[in-house]
């Protein structure tokens, strides 16, 4: 079945210099095997300053100030209550000297989050957004409602909701390296990465644990595109799902670890449709990831609803060379697709299952016996990087050589 995914309508990718935005589908989603960027640590030419020292000490005053095309410097340290609206386009933030923590302590911009995000095209590295909380118990380290937004190093930790977007059908979110830890409120309806309805979601070496009733990672975005991540539940998490797609769409999979700890709300590791299914293409493929079911009950790696009368949906499903350890669950108990060396094993071809030291020992029956994954909407599902722990993306010597994310043996 062809697999056509289509472009935003202003054609760009998520910080995405302008030469580049009428790439065709095809050559955006090699974005899953474009480089981490690095940003230099030099200072930038007619950058703003932020700082408790500069003539600018607040991030708020920051984003009253700044202009589309700023650059913005914030000296490391703490921030408290310092909350902000950012609606500019083509806006640069990066933390200067060290991690910036914005510590919201009680504030909230618009009553929403430590930053709300609606403008065109902003990125933003080395911030930590922790402790929001709101009335409405929806408080999140950024509620993004709007434009395309980078996220680098970033860290989201003990908000309500890690982050939070709107449902815009344009809006582009890439994350790279970023961290969602131990966001939560009190009637856990929460999650660690809750993505509405909007254009692409992108995910590169990022880390999401420690959950709380609700899922790791939700997305109802159209494509979404995970590459070498790290999603594990972990001792004593008690997420829902550790990934759901709850609407369908497209959603590549490549080199992730997806964990599920003994004291997980569901057991279903990996959800798609399970709330019906919007818009015309649905597709999903799974390829080199290891999928961990560390359940007392045993768990399901993989859960595609298919829907019935008007709400069905047709699904083109492949699964290739992932490793599933903890039960005998199959990928293919999901339904109709393509599904090729998937083995199951147990915790012993692990170096250290004991403390989550997922790599094969080379001596592992499963090691080295791989078949070509192919290519699945336009983008190779060869993965070029693995993930390190933590928040960390190595290159590959060669082609993968093992089933599984995690290609360096012990």
């Amino acid at each position: 079945m062809p697999i056509t995914v289509t472009r935003p309508p202003d054609g760009h990718l998520p910080g995405e210099p302008l030469a580049r935005r009428r790439l065709v589908a095809g050559s955006a989603l090699a974005s899953l095997v474009w480089p981490v960027a690095v940003a230099s640590s030099a200072p930038a030419a007619g950058a703003l300053q932020v700082g408790p020292q500069r003539a600018l000490r607040t991030l708020a005053e920051a984003a009253r100030r700044a202009r589309d095309g700023d650059t913005i410097e914030v000296d490391a340290g703490d921030y408290r209550r310092d909350v902000a609206v950012w609606t500019q386009d083509r806006l640069h933030l990066r933390a200067v000297g060290g991690r910036v923590r914005l510590l919201a302590t009680g504030g909230a911009a618009e009553g929403k989050a430590i930053w709300v995000v609606r403008g065109g095209s902003i990125s933003a590295e080395g911030f930590d957004f922790e402790g929001a909380r709101v009335p409405d118990r929806n408080g999140a380290g950024i509620r993004f409602e709007a434009g395309a937004l980078t996220l680098r190093d970033c860290r989201f930790i003990g908000n309500e909701m890690g982050l939070l977007s709107a449902n815009d059908a344009r809006a582009e979110l890439l994350l790279e390296r970023c961290e969602f830890a131990d966001n939560r409120r009190p009637d856990g309806h929460n999650h660690q990465l809750y993505v509405g309805q909007i254009a692409r979601l992108t995910m590169r070496g990022c880390y999401v644990h420690s959950g709380f009733v609700g899922h790791l990672v939700k997305s109802r975005a159209a494509v979404n595109l995970l590459y070498c991540n790290r999603i594990t539940d972990e001792s004593g998490g008690s997420a829902s799902y550790e990934v759901e797609f709850p609407n369908g769409g497209v959603a590549v999979l490549v080199g992730n670890l997806v964990q599920q700890s003994s004291t997980s709300e569901n057991t279903i590791l990996i959800s798609y449709g399970a709330e019906g299914y919007v818009g015309a293409t649905h597709a999903l493929a799974l390829a080199h990831n290891t999928l961990v079911d560390k359940h007392p009950r045993g768990g399901v790696f993989l859960r595609v609803m298919r829907g019935e009368g008007r709400f069905a949906a047709s699904v083109a499903l492949r699964a290739v060379n992932n490793l599933l350890a903890g039960n005998d669950s199959r990928l293919e108990a999901a339904g109709p697709g393509d599904f090729r060396n998937n083995p199951a094993v147990d915790f012993d071809v692990f170096v250290r299952a004991l403390r989550e030291d997922w790599r094969l020992l080379a001596r592992a029956p499963v090691a080295g016996h791989v078949v070509d994954p192919g290519e699945f909407a336009g983008v190779s599902l060869r993965p070029a990087h693995e993930y390190v722990h933590p928040r960390t993306l190595s290159p590959l010597p060669g082609p993968p050589r093992h089933p599984g994310a995690l290609q360096t043996t012990g």
